[in-house]
């Protein structure tokens, strides 16, 4: 859910601003940073206090993350409430992050996008306010499907959003594609981002339980991009049309 905010914070700032200039890279920094302070500060607040370790409550069922649905009701009259986070602070931690994340965006956007961008990161910072809270209602209803599924989730999603990437090049053939994602620096490093992120999720999944096995899998990561480069010329529509 973490690389979930920042990934949504690189995006909105790269497509709220239709000059790609090298400028940007400072909101895109910006972001980074703001997101890695607050993961710091979330995990120094929670215990064991001061330390980047987490001392959680084992998830041991979908239940465990949904106590709200368990409250007893004694000779079907009453209902007693006593919900608790049983796996805490696995439940709230993630809020506790959006909330960092959010007075930090407050504090240092604004002051970045006006002193070095012009003003350019506006937009990014409108956008953040209606997607971090939709994020913490996500975390909300979701969290413990999100739990169990997130590195599915990841993997799935690396894959289809990078092969949206690759077809939304205007020139849709082997060479144009290989230099454009190969030599141009900004369309490399959204390429090597989908590759952490599929790499990330394949980890999250297997843990790497069998390092020679897995790690063979890490090095598959970039399979999918060569293929899509490998094989658009079967794929591009405007050879339906040249068949027809």
């Amino acid at each position: 859910m973490a690389i979930l905010s920042l990934v949504l914070h690189w995006f909105f700032i790269d497509f709220s601003n239709k000059h790609k200039r090298m400028s940007l890279v400072v909101l895109h920094l910006c972001a980074l940073v703001e997101s890695v302070i607050a993961a710091v500060l979330t995990l120094l607040l929670t215990q064991p206090l001061g330390s980047l370790n987490v001392r959680s409550c084992p998830a041991n069922q979908l239940s465990d993350w949904y106590t709200m649905l368990y409250n007893p009701s004694p000779n079907y009259t009453t209902t007693l409430h006593c919900t608790q986070e049983i796996v805490y602070p696995l439940y709230t931690i993630v809020m506790i992050y959006y909330a960092f994340s959010l007075v930090l965006l407050m504090l240092l956007r604004p002051f970045i996008s006006c002193k070095f961008v012009g003003s350019r990161g506006t937009r990014a910072i409108y956008a953040a306010l209606y997607f971090l809270p939709m994020l913490i209602v996500i975390q909300a209803v979701f969290g413990g499907l999100i739990y169990y599924s997130f590195p599915y989730i990841m993997i799935v999603a690396s894959v289809i959003t990078c092969a949206a990437h690759l077809a939304s090049e205007d020139n849709q053939n082997f060479k144009a594609l290989w230099k454009s994602n190969f030599t141009n620096v900004r369309s490399l490093t959204i390429l090597i981002g989908h590759w952490f992120l599929h790499a990330y999720g394949i980890i999250s999944m297997t843990e790497l339980k069998d390092p020679a096995f897995h790690g063979g899998l890490i090095a598959l990561v970039p399979v999918p991009a060569l293929f899509y480069i490998a094989t658009v010329k079967f794929t591009d529509p405007d050879n339906l049309e040249n068949v027809s």
